[in-house]
């Protein structure tokens, strides 16, 4: 079972004073282009649709540490307790399709993403590659973003003496997009790796679910609840398994304005749905 026809969006967020995305390069400054737009990147857009898609029931392997729903600290950990479960043969246990079919059925993120599977000391001694249906360009904004950095200190002490006056590690920075930005970020699954992976239609609606609700429990000091928003996912489904028109085309059909607003050029024989975001 497979993804029946070929699937394109795009995704309109809205951000306003916050940390879309901190560059860890750059003492954790928002992400910026060469030129001057911001950027979140395709990491941190999928880390953002697993932890959707965990809160909905779905079990996922790349989980982050605080909204662990397991007993695994570690990818290696929750991959060999995992594959005991499966009881494989031991001819089963060697072969990569077996493998593959069986991550691909127990993690919906395996089967949507793709993952390598190359754990030191692995019986098999060989990295277990999986090719995803889904790809997710990361977002940019629509024209340029200004920055802006504030030093901010604590009113009480970690570990110095309060009599003798505050310690050393009461200042710090903090820093966001000056303004109301929009950001646009674009994505597709291919029916051809889909028949691969097992990615099907069921996984594309919970996929879709997703994404319009994508930063809601997505709270953090740098991003406060209401500074971002999916505005609107457009979601482009064709009519046949390998599409009516390649993605660059379908996506290039999509004109964002700096305010939210946007235009879509008429593609013959495809209609796109325009969903609001939660």
């Amino acid at each position: 079972m497979s993804l029946t026809n070929k699937i394109d969006f795009a995704i309109i967020i809205r951000a306003e004073n916050c940390n879309p995305n901190g560059d860890p390069l750059d003492g954790n400054r928002p992400r910026l282009t060469f030129d001057n737009k911001g950027e979140i990147s395709d990491v941190a857009m999928k880390r953002k649709i697993r932890d959707r898609l965990q809160e909905a029931g779905f079990p996922i392997f790349v989980q982050c540490n605080e909204k662990r729903n397991d007993d695994f600290t570690s990818l290696k950990s929750r991959y060999d307790e995992t594959k005991k479960t499966w009881k494989l043969t031991q001819a089963e246990d060697k072969d990569f399709s077996t493998l593959r079919q069986k991550a691909c059925e127990q993690w919906y993120d395996v089967r949507a993403f793709g993952q390598v599977f190359a754990f030191k000391g692995d019986d098999a001694n060989v990295s277990l590659p999986v090719r995803g249906p889904v790809s997710i360009h990361p977002a940019f904004s629509i024209g340029d973003v200004t920055t802006f950095s504030q030093q901010i200190t604590k009113s009480t002490n970690s570990t110095g003496d309060a009599d003798k006056g505050k310690s050393a590690d009461t200042m710090g920075m903090k820093h966001r997009i000056d303004g109301e930005y929009i950001y646009v970020s674009y994505g597709s699954i291919n029916h051809q790796l889909s028949t691969v992976s097992g990615f099907n239609d069921e996984d594309a609606v919970a996929l879709k679910n997703a994404l319009i609700n994508l930063f809601k429990n997505d709270t953090s000091s740098a991003r406060p609840d209401g500074s971002m928003e999916v505005v609107k996912l457009i979601w482009w489904e064709h009519n046949c398994p390998h599409g009516q028109y390649s993605s660059a085309k379908v996506h290039r059909s999509l004109s964002v304005n700096p305010d939210g607003k946007y235009d879509l050029t008429n593609l013959n024989g495809l209609t796109p749905k325009e969903i609001d975001g939660f």
